[in-house]
């Protein structure tokens, strides 16, 4: 134990002898032991800084896509009215999402007042269930899977009567996995905000 300690004082020693040194190459010395130069330090905190802080701030205005649903990796907020095709971001919800609210990114598929249509299918994974077939304007949008990936099964959306409710939009991909208004049907607007793909 002493024979540790002995040792760990020996190097802290060490370290305390070169840590002039170490500093004078931290202020723009070219070496050990050679003189300072603090110009070269101002002009590298000169580069650095606002490079830092671009980042910090370009960081900030882009969020991560982690579904792969979505053909982005990234995207950033880009405020304006919501239009059939665009990305829009929300907070989903939902029991098969996990115990908090997740952002999800989407498309917007089918807008308010369009007709959306639902078709029963027997389905092709489980001959025991049906699929949903969703059509917007006789568009095909999506089909629904009728157990997820962890086996749990899946219900699908019914529409009322036909129409995209005012005031919401239809979100979803063209993923065949994909979660979306198949499943829990059209979101609010107010929820959504519109978003542009960055990678």
């Amino acid at each position: 134990m002493l024979s540790l300690a002995w040792k760990a004082g020996k190097q802290l020693a060490i370290g305390l002898k070169n840590l002039p040194r170490r500093t004078a190459v931290a202020l723009g010395a070219e070496g050990l032991g050679e003189p300072t130069r603090p110009d070269r330090l101002w002009k590298a905190c000169a580069l650095v800084i606002p490079l830092g802080l671009f980042a910090s701030w370009a960081v900030q205005q882009i969020t991560l896509v982690m579904s792969p649903s979505i053909d982005a990796w990234a995207v950033r907020s880009n405020p304006g009215p919501i239009t059939k095709g665009d990305l829009v971001m929300f907070k989903l919800s939902h029991p098969l999402a996990g115990p908090e609210p997740i952002n999800v990114t989407k498309r917007a598929l089918c807008m308010p007042s369009e007709r959306i249509s639902l078709i029963e299918k027997p389905s092709m994974i489980a001959p025991d269930a049906m699929d949903g077939w969703y059509y917007c304007d006789g568009k095909l949008l999506g089909v629904t899977k009728p157990y997820g990936r962890n086996g749990q099964k899946l219900d699908y959306w019914r529409p009322d009567n036909g129409l995209i409710k005012p005031g919401t939009i239809y979100v979803g991909s063209s993923h065949p996995s994909g979660f979306d208004s198949r499943y829990y049907g059209p979101v609010s607007i107010a929820r959504l905000s519109r978003v542009v793909k960055v990678l």
